[in-house]
């Protein structure tokens, strides 16, 4: 991998440092540099793509102005952080961005001193950076200012809110910059959206902050302070409607003020750096800004992959027979088939329509689809609500998101065993997103819930069954379905649907000495293991086994009583897992086989391809090969 040539000034500065060495004029043409640097690189070695574009000048303006590390800046998601890493210290290393062993997509504490907190799941940055504001007025580090940048889609969360509600009584030096594009990776939904627009769009509103920064840009930084006492009071006198909520909860509210706008936004930026106690500076930009076509079309640019950045050509595989779906796209049209034969049927999702796929059933469907914002708690709660009056539905949560709202599944679904289906998307190793993506740890936190069902289909075929299962009138429990990002197996996928008895596995080949126990999409690695350990004269048999809650006990006691070598394999953790949901089963049954279980081990995995990631976790084909041949004594075969 080459690294990215940089324009003149931006191949000069190493840290921010030498940024602040630039006069303010120099300021536009780093922009420029820093935006084109972006395009050059995402373009060939992929990525995020707009949310980085469009948060070029505040990335500029936020090192220029304040003195970071001393002053800790905490980067919402971090979608948005590729220009903060470039400028502090990591371009010559950022061509390794997103790949096996080099930097991270999000900012991370282990990485750089200046990633204050690391990120990866949205709304977590006014928490953090109030935290930080704290303990350090506890240590009575007044040189410290403390930063949180929010997307207005992030603010749709309720952690936010609840930070906002401390931070307005804390006297915490904390500026909080809400960064206003409309967009999460789809288009925003809901009534702060709408807000936001009535700030934006009051043409009173505009006008009056026009002629107050005005007023700012003619007076020395030392009268700064008073006028701003003045605009707080104009604002709430005058235009309580645009400043009710923010400064309802104890912020001094300034803005909208354009965000592509590098003078304006570091002269604004001086102006409040001295002024105490928590503020909110409402920023507006474009998602993909200086990329036309990430403007026009900022979902699909969200994280395009590489492309011709002249053309605007997306890079895509051409295919030379045809290829198996993505999991998430046979959920998407197969909730589609089943709704339009079962009229109770509704889907919900918390901000991920495209990732998800319920956006096909919120075009064919609108009244029967909603996205509710990144909201995980609030969508569990809606779904059981919604439950209770007779509706079967389909709630679509990634699963490391899931995490968000476990407190809901407990005491909203499982406690009144309500039927809501969850469907788990990108279960597993993700691959680039890394540790905050991987959806390691459901099959443990579901698996001890009373009530819960928890099932992951092997391919296409099986995760349409089981959605099918899941919304029959009989499957009157709350009903999880794992899967994982990426393609299926089945080129052919549109098979009949057909009910699946609950808890029960199937066999997929006989054989002898070793059984290999696999859950979900895994069990296609151990039928690639088993063609390889054919060559070896070794035939292990292999079992789908569908259902981690309840297990199929007949099958187990048939395997017990059958082999006294096991293998289980998943693609969780193997704390708490399937494999040891089989070693519970057996020890209560007096059981006592040699056991291996292969998965996601007790530690955090980093960022790569899923076939690396795979690899180096031990589950995948060679991994469940060699691991039969270490149970029968002979040598694994070593690939070069």
């Amino acid at each position: 991998m080459e690294e990215i040539a940089a324009g003149p000034l931006l191949s000069n500065i190493n840290t921010p440092e030498d940024l602040r060495k630039l006069s303010k004029m120099q300021l536009q043409q780093v922009c420029d540099e820093l935006r084109q640097f972006i395009i050059d690189c995402v373009s060939i070695h992929g990525g995020h793509f707009g949310a980085s574009l469009g948060v070029v000048e505040l990335s500029v303006a936020l090192h220029y102005v304040y003195n970071t590390p001393d002053d800790q800046l905490v980067w919402d998601v971090g979608h948005q952080a590729y220009g903060h890493k470039i400028l502090t210290g990591r371009r010559s290393t950022f061509h390794t961005n997103r790949k096996y062993g080099g930097l991270s997509g999000f900012p991370k504490r282990s990485e750089s001193i200046f990633d204050a907190f690391g990120v990866g799941h949205s709304s977590t940055s006014i928490s953090a950076a109030l935290g930080m504001a704290i303990a350090s007025k506890y240590k009575n580090e007044s040189f410290r200012r403390h930063i949180a940048v929010i997307g207005d889609g992030a603010m749709t969360a309720g952690l936010p809110f609840e930070a906002l509600n401390h931070a307005g009584v804390s006297g915490a030096n904390l500026l909080v910059i809400l960064n206003d594009n409309n967009m999460s990776i789809d288009p925003n939904v809901g009534a702060l959206k709408e807000y936001l627009t009535d700030i934006t769009t009051s043409h009173h509103y505009n006008k009056f902050r026009d002629d107050v920064w005005k007023m700012l840009g003619m007076l020395p930084t030392k009268d700064f302070q008073k006028l701003a006492s003045k605009v707080e009071a104009g604002l709430k006198g005058v235009l309580s409607k645009s400043s009710n909520l923010f400064e309802a909860l104890g912020f001094r509210y300034f803005g909208p003020v354009d965000g592509h706008n590098i003078l304006k936004l570091t002269e604004t930026l001086k102006g409040l750096k001295d002024i105490p106690g928590p503020k909110l500076l409402h920023i507006k930009t474009v998602k993909g800004k200086g990329y036309g076509l990430a403007e026009k079309d900022q979902t699909l640019w969200h994280a395009p992959g590489t492309f011709d950045k002249i053309t605007g050509k997306i890079n895509k595989k051409i295919p030379t027979a045809p290829e198996p779906p993505k999991y998430q796209d046979v959920f998407g049209h197969t909730i589609i088939e089943l709704a339009e034969k079962n009229p109770l049927i509704m889907g919900i999702t918390p901000a991920m329509p495209s990732g998800s796929s319920l956006k096909f059933m919120m075009d064919a469907m609108p009244d029967r689809a909603i996205d509710v914002g990144i909201a995980e708690q609030h969508a569990v709660t809606l779904s059981a609500g919604m439950a209770t009056q007779g509706l079967k539905v389909f709630c679509n949560i990634y699963s490391s998101f899931m995490q968000r709202a476990y407190d809901m599944v407990i005491h909203d679904v499982a406690i009144q065993n309500l039927p809501v289906v969850f469907c788990l998307d990108r279960a597993g190793l993700v691959g680039d997103d890394g540790p905050t993506h991987h959806g390691a740890y459901d099959i443990p936190f579901m698996r001890c819930v009373p009530n819960l069902i928890v099932s992951a289909p092997m391919n296409e075929a099986e995760l349409r069954s089981l959605m099918y299962t899941a919304q029959l009138p009989e499957t009157n429990a709350p009903f999880v379905i794992r899967y994982p990002r990426g393609q299926g197996v089945m080129p052919n996928w549109r098979t009949p649907m057909e009910k699946i008895a609950i808890g029960t596995g199937r066999k997929i080949t006989n054989g002898e000495q070793v059984a290999i126990l696999t859950i979900g999409h895994p069990g296609n690695f151990a039928v690639q293991a088993c063609k390889m350990l054919r060559e070896d004269e070794l035939f292990p048999a292999h079992y789908d086994m569908r259902f981690v809650k309840p297990l199929d006990e007949v099958m187990l006691h048939e395997i017990a009583q059958n082999f006294s070598k096991i293998i289980t394999v998943e693609d969780g953790t193997i704390v708490g897992g399937f494999g040891s949901a089989v070693l519970e089963f057996f020890a209560a049954h007096n059981y006592t086989p040699e056991v291996k279980i292969l998965g996601i081990p007790d530690r955090i995995v980093e960022h790569g391809k899923p076939e690396e990631l795979h690899r180096e976790c031990g589950y995948d084909a060679q991994a469940i090969a060699d691991a039969v041949r270490e149970m029968v004594g002979v040598g694994s075969v070593v690939v070069l």
